[in-house]
């Protein structure tokens, strides 16, 4: 062989050899992500997620791969989205909002779902009980059994001079139906009168509260919802406006001004489901998994009531104790 066809084919082969290595090497596993919020919305609990990740020994871009997808608050798109993820064949998808649950579940029976609701999955059939999901589906869960419920037994002791609580819902999300129920059983069991006030879009805001004043409600009672989520600060501007004492499931309402919250932190819900997401790419299986309560679930309450102007005839209300 002559010395230069013999550098030649040296050359050619240390060349190829890293390529042959590269491609020996295991492919990087592959999140999904769906939500039916939209990603600037849903920021601070993305990042929460990612922490969640990283606790479990995986980093975005180095040795885990997420694809997101964001409804951008049309739910009807979550199917297509689910579906286009479930093509991708991630190793485990994480379903924010019961919306995108519902979509994750219908486009995979196999796929590892990671949950991420306010509400209680059993009740809505995601998950067998909580200790023993069973099949593809755990995750964490923010409030428990009754939420509305509950919310509307402390709305009451908040206001126990009122008559008239309402309920704003978004008749979009499909677990309103069943949680206004149960508000509405609840404010009968009170002697109360409830009255349910829709709102899907923020040009919605407005009037909901205006209706709010007209039936001289005593208070508010925001059921859980993603679109509700990403407008605490208007939602509790509204509330402090229109002197309507109001509580929401999330301590960032009463961050943002808002009167009282019962229920989880959503940013430690969205970091404990990373750490589930990492588990499960370890071999862990969800039917294993028991399906998590958020570690701080608490009552939240600002400092003092709003004050209402005028119209001695409309209560006042006093935040319940912190616990």
């Amino acid at each position: 062989m002559k010395r230069r066809e013999f550098i030649t084919l040296l050359s050619g082969a240390a060349t190829a050899w890293p390529l042959s290595t590269r491609a020996q090497q295991p492919a990087m596993p592959v999140v999904g992500f769906l939500n039916g919020a939209s990603a600037w919305e849903y920021a601070p609990q993305t990042a929460a997620f990612r922490r969640g990740l990283n606790e479990a020994g995986y980093v975005e871009g180095r040795n885990v791969q997420v694809e997101y997808r964001w409804a951008e608050g049309h739910y009807e798109r979550l199917p297509t989205l689910a579906a286009d993820l479930a093509r991708r064949q991630p190793a485990v998808i994480a379903a924010g909002t019961i919306p995108a649950v519902l979509a994750a579940k219908a486009a995979t029976t196999t796929t590892p779902i990671v949950l991420l609701i306010g509400a209680d999955p059993v009740e809505l059939g995601f998950v067998a009980s909580l200790n023993r999901p069973g099949g593809n589906l755990t995750g964490v869960t923010s409030f428990g059994r009754g939420a509305g419920a509950e919310a509307g037994r402390v709305a009451a002791r908040m206001v126990p001079t009122a008559t008239i609580i309402a309920a704003l819902v978004n008749p979009a999300n499909p677990n309103t139906e069943a949680a206004s129920r149960d508000l509405q059983t609840a404010a009968r069991t009170l002697g109360l009168q409830l009255h349910v006030l829709n709102a899907s879009s923020e040009r919605d805001f407005d009037a909901a509260f205006a209706t709010l004043v007209q039936l001289r409600a005593g208070g508010l009672v925001i059921l859980s919802e993603a679109f509700f989520n990403t407008r605490s600060e208007q939602l509790a501007a509204l509330s402090v406006r229109h002197a309507v004492p109001t509580i929401y499931q999330y301590r960032e309402f009463t961050a943002a001004g808002g009167l009282m919250s019962y229920g989880g932190s959503i940013t430690d819900s969205y970091r404990t489901a990373g750490i589930y997401a990492g588990r499960i790419l370890k071999g862990e299986k969800p039917a294993d998994l028991p399906v998590q309560r958020s570690r701080k679930s608490n009552y939240s309450s600002t400092s003092r009531p709003p004050r209402r102007s005028a119209s001695p005839s409309r209560p006042r209300c006093s935040p319940a104790p912190t616990r």
